[in-house]
C-alpha cells in the first residue's frame, strides 16, 4: 500500500456513501411503521439527511483497515458493520446536538432545529421527536447486524461489540457533563478518561474489533494493545475537537466556534487557557465562560489571548505527542499482522491531528 491516509479515506468514503444512500432508500420498506404515520418518515428522512451530509467516514476506514491487518482478500460482513458504526455515529450526532443546543451540523440544520422549525408551536414534541429519532438510529445500528447474512456466532459477537460501545459512549456523555460540575479544574487524567469513554471506544476500538472479527481475527487476544491505541487516538481526536472549537475556521467546520466558552465547558483547551493566563486576561475569560450571550467578538478576543499565551502551540504539541505514542503502539503490530495495513495505522495518528479539513 503506497497511498497515504487521505487517498485511502477518499476511496472508502465514496463507496460507503453509495452504500449508505442505498440503505436509506430501502429502509422505508423494511421499517414496520403504521401506514397512517407521518412522523416516522420524517424521522427517517432527517436521519438520512444528517447521515449523508458529510463526514470523513473514519470509522469505516478503521473497520476496513482492521480487516486488512488479517487479509487482503474481500471480507464478508464489512458492509453491515460499516452501516452499524455509522448509524451509531448518527445517533450520537443527533443527541450531541440536542445536548449542546446546536443549530447547525456539517453546514445544515441539526435534527433538533429541523424539528423545532417543523413544530414551532410544539417545542416538547420537537424535543421528543429528536430523542426518538436518535434512539431509532441506535436501534437500526444493531438491527443491521442482526439481519446480516453472516454466521450466527459472528453476528452475535458484532452485536456485543456495538452494544458495549454504545453503553460506554452513554457513560462518556454522562461524565462529560459531570466534569463541569466538579469544583476543581479537571486534570488530564480525568479528561483522558472522558475522551476514552465518550469517543475512543465507539469511534476507534469498536471498528477495530469489528474489522478483526469479520476477517477471522481474534480481537480479545489483543484487547490491551487495541484499547491502548484506541484511547490514544481518542485523546488526539478530542484534543483536536477542543482546539478547533476555539482556533478553528467556522466556515470550514460548518458550525460556529466558541461553543465550549459559551457553555462553560472545561475542555482541554479551556483548562490549558485558564492555567496560562492571570490578572485581567483571566478575569475576562472567566467572565465569558458559561455566558450563552458571549459574542463572536468576545470569542475572538479570547482566541487572541490564548494564542499570545501559547495555548494553541501547546495543544498542537500535545496532539502530536499522543499521536506519536499511538504510532509506536501500531508499530508493535508488525510481527503479527500484514505490513501494509500496519503501516497505515502507523501513519494515521499524525495525519488525523495535522489535517486541515
Amino acid at each position: 500500500m503506497t497511498e497515504q491516509p487521505p487517498g485511502r479515506l477518499a476511496g472508502y468514503e465514496r463507496r460507503f456513501n453509495t452504500l449508505f444512500a442505498e440503505y436509506f432508500d430501502t429502509l422505508g420498506a423494511t421499517l414496520d411503521a403504521p401506514s397512517f404515520s407521518r412522523f416516522t418518515p420524517d424521522c427517517v428522512e432527517l436521519l438520512r439527511d444528517l447521515s449523508l451530509r458529510g463526514g470523513k467516514r473514519m470509522r469505516v476506514v478503521l473497520l476496513h483497515e482492521a480487516a486488512r491487518l488479517v487479509t487482503a482478500e474481500p471480507v464478508e460482513g464489512l458492509d453491515a458493520a460499516a452501516l452499524s458504526v455509522e448509524l451509531l455515529q448518527t445517533h450520537g450526532l443527533v443527541h450531541d446536538d440536542l445536548i449542546d443546543d446546536s443549530a447547525t451540523r456539517r453546514g445544515g440544520p441539526t435534527t433538533y432545529y429541523a424539528f423545532r422549525e417543523k413544530f414551532p408551536r410544539h417545542p416538547r414534541a420537537a424535543l421528543a421527536l429528536t430523542v426518538l429519532a436518535g434512539d431509532l438510529a441506535l436501534a437500526l445500528s444493531l438491527r443491521v447486524l442482526l439481519e446480516a447474512r453472516l454466521p450466527v456466532e459472528l453476528r452475535q459477537a458484532m452485536v456485543e461489540v456495538q452494544t458495549r460501545a454504545a453503553a460506554d459512549t452513554f457513560v462518556g456523555q454522562i461524565v462529560d457533563l459531570e466534569r463541569d460540575f466538579i469544583a476543581t479544574a479537571p486534570d488530564d487524567d480525568l479528561l483522558h478518561t472522558v475522551a476514552d469513554h465518550k469517543s475512543a471506544r465507539y469511534s476507534v476500538l469498536a471498528p477495530l474489533r469489528l474489522g478483526l472479527l469479520a476477517a477471522g481475527g481474534q480481537p480479545k487476544a489483543y484487547e490491551k494493545e487495541l484499547s491502548h491505541y484506541a484511547r490514544l487516538i481518542g485523546i488526539c481526536g478530542q484534543m483536536r475537537d477542543d482546539y478547533l472549537d476555539l482556533f478553528g475556521d467556522a466556515a470550514a467546520m460548518g458550525k460556529p466556534t466558541g461553543t465550549d466558552i459559551r457553555e462553560g465547558r472545561r475542555t482541554y483547551t479551556v483548562v490549558r487557557l485558564l492555567s496560562a493566563v492571570s490578572g485581567p486576561e483571566r478575569a475576562f475569560v472567566e467572565k465569558a465562560l458559561g455566558d450563552p450571550a458571549c459574542t463572536p467578538e468576545t470569542v475572538a478576543k479570547i482566541r487572541a489571548i490564548a494564542e499570545r499565551a501559547g495555548v494553541a502551540d501547546r495543544m498542537r504539541a500535545d496532539m502530536r505527542q499522543y499521536a506519536d505514542q499511538a504510532r509506536v503502539v501500531a508499530a508493535g503490530w508488525r510481527p503479527r499482522w500484514r505490513e501494509d495495513a500496519v503501516a497505515f495505522f502507523e501513519r494515521l495518528p499524525r495525519w488525523s491531528v495535522e489535517r486541515t479539513a
